[in-house]
């Protein structure tokens, strides 16, 4: 096996972290979370083994959209430090082996960016086209609200000049018009700028919206809306040869495909637009499995993936800082989801999503969590943790919509869980309360438990590193099985091969492998170990390949095929 290969692509097996500053950690004691703060905590993060940290939005901000509403793409939100303290923290975790990417924002800005603000004095401003109107009033548009319990469109009259702009998600984020070259330039000169200051890529927000628009008006003169992400992606790699593209597209497969670039779809070629894309697909049918505890919709999925050029990569994941889309699944599909993991309305958000965390989804069984991050791990991809996972942090059902899953980090038992000594009512958020609060859940106490989540999380994520077919592999083979709840999966690269196995169902099984390049020796000696990585156990196969292994209820296993000629640590 080529280890040197992986240090080129380094994402397609990396491990990424997101997290918000602003519920991280609170160093100066002023119940924000800031980048000194993120800075004192980088070694829990190189201990945990991550090797990518991806940072929620940093920059000057009307915070009305917790960050997103950006009104200065060069700078840094001051209640979360300066730029000299975000360079640090790109140091600091560059000494740790960690990258650190960002979220680029380039849909929209606030309202309150001096380019809106310019836009909407007059119609005759020099950043009027920056953004996109409409001097007729637009058509009923409630069908395209991304938030439906607070727009009832998606185009708002400004008073000043008489003209509607529009808005896709809230009314104080106006539209960028990326069609318009200007505007494209001001993109690629904001990419430049935090590539030269460290930043190892970004993380693209709402990929589809911000190439929607294609010779829209006056001057523009986009054909076709992928053209721009390609140049932005080349861009991007004139700067920073490594950096990466990590984007937002939650779209179905086919659809999804054509973002990576390659555009004969074969898999065969290297891409030009996004390097990774979230799975939303799978991760939708991942749940309703666990719901049904088959694992059918994740296996049929796992098959249905499109080929992708060959240096680009799916970044599966659980858990993401917004609401747990369900968009995708049936109108039937979802109600199965809803009954099994949010059942209270309150759970539920914008009739398609769930506002939880997964360990209380699970009713808190550790035996169901641990299984599904292992299968996280497991599948073919790079793995996205968003903070608190680690140690199973549940939501606050008491915060805002989204912001249930986006409470500070629980450090300690002590007041506020560590993350800062303010007054709670200066805190960024309300703190996890209950079973799930700090004096329960907390990275003090689990740091010296060798049976706690981190410390079982920190030995997926080894072995993850260890195991490069598992990002690598270019395609999963699906092996055919006799029970509904067990999902077992093959995972090749070169001369690597692990066999994982997980039962989501609450019943222990014999599971009969076959696997024909596993066969014994003509004299019966085994020529092939089918080593546990996560347990002190291994199987042989017979002379036709043939192995059973049992699996516990909720249980899992990573199998590493080993030769007799396998030099490979075990």
């Amino acid at each position: 096996m080529r280890i040197r290969d992986t240090g080129d692509l380094w994402w397609k097996n990396a491990v990424v972290y997101c997290l918000d500053v602003e519920t991280y950690m609170d160093w100066n004691d002023d119940g924000v979370g800031d980048l000194p703060g993120l800075v004192q905590r980088i070694d829990h993060l190189a201990d945990l083994g991550v090797t990518c940290l991806w940072l929620m939005p940093f920059y000057p901000t009307a915070d009305r959209d917790d960050g997103y509403d950006i009104i200065d793409f060069f700078g840094v939100d001051p209640r979360l430090g300066d730029a000299g303290d975000l360079v640090e923290l790109i140091r600091t975790a560059r000494d740790r082996g960690i990258r650190v990417i960002a979220d680029l924002v380039v849909n929209h800005t606030s309202d309150r960016h001096p380019w809106f603000r310019s836009a909407r004095s007059s119609v005759d401003s020099p950043f009027r086209d920056f953004y996109v109107w409409s001097a007729t009033k637009p058509p009923d548009t409630s069908d395209q609200v991304v938030f439906p319990d607070q727009e009832t469109g998606i185009w708002t009259l400004d008073e000043k000049t008489g003209e509607y702009y529009r808005h896709r998600f809230y009314r104080h984020q106006p539209d960028l018009n990326t069609a318009n070259p200007r505007v494209r330039d001001a993109i690629a000169k904001v990419v430049g700028y935090w590539a030269e200051v460290g930043l190892s890529g970004f993380r693209v927000d709402a990929v589809p919206f911000f190439l929607a628009d294609a010779a829209k008006g006056k001057g523009d003169d986009i054909e076709r809306p992928h053209d721009f992400l390609k140049s932005l992606r080349a861009f991007l790699t004139r700067r920073t040869g490594d950096a990466i593209l990590m984007g937002e597209v939650n779209l179905p497969y086919e659809e999804q495909r054509q973002f990576f670039g390659d555009d004969d779809g074969d898999g065969l070629a290297d891409g030009d637009e996004l390097t990774l894309q979230f799975d939303f697909v799978l991760m939708q049918q991942l749940y309703l499995a666990l719901a049904r505890r088959d694992a059918g919709p994740v296996a049929t999925t796992l098959q249905s993936r499109p080929p992708i050029p060959r240096d680009a990569q799916w970044a599966t994941f659980v858990r993401n800082h917004d609401e747990l889309t369900l968009d995708k699944l049936s109108d039937d599909e979802r109600a199965e989801v809803f009954e099994a993991f949010g059942p209270d309305p309150d759970m539920q958000l914008y009739g398609r999503g769930l506002r939880r965390r997964l360990p209380t989804m699970l009713d808190g069984d550790p035996r169901r969590v641990r299984m599904v991050y292992s299968l996280l791990f497991s599948l073919p991809g790079t793995p996205v943790l968003f903070y608190g996972e680690e140690i199973g942090m549940g939501e606050n059902l008491a915060a805002e919509g989204r912001m249930a899953v986006r409470t500070p980090m629980q450090w300690t038992s002590e007041r506020n869980g560590g993350f800062s000594r303010a007054r709670a009512s200066r805190l960024s958020g309300p703190v996890v309360e209950g079973g799930y609060g700090p004096e329960h859940v907390n990275v003090a106490d689990q740091r010296r438990d060798p049976g706690s989540l981190l410390t079982f999380v920190q030995t997926l994520v080894r072995r993850y590193r260890e195991s490069p077919e598992l990002g690598w592999a270019t395609d999963v083979e699906i092996l055919a099985q006799p029970h509904a709840a067990v999902l077992a999966h093959r995972s090749t690269w070169q001369d690597g091969s692990t066999v994982a196995l997980h039962n989501l169902g609450d019943e222990a099984v014999e599971v009969p492998l076959d696997l024909p390049d596993c066969v014994a020796d003509d004299d019966g000696s085994p020529a092939v170990r089918l080593v546990d990585l996560l347990h002190a156990q291994e199987w042989t196969c017979d002379e036709r390949g043939r192995a059973t292994v049992p699996l516990d209820a909720y249980g899992y296993r990573w199998l590493r095929v080993v030769r007799e000629d396998s030099r490979r640590l075990l």
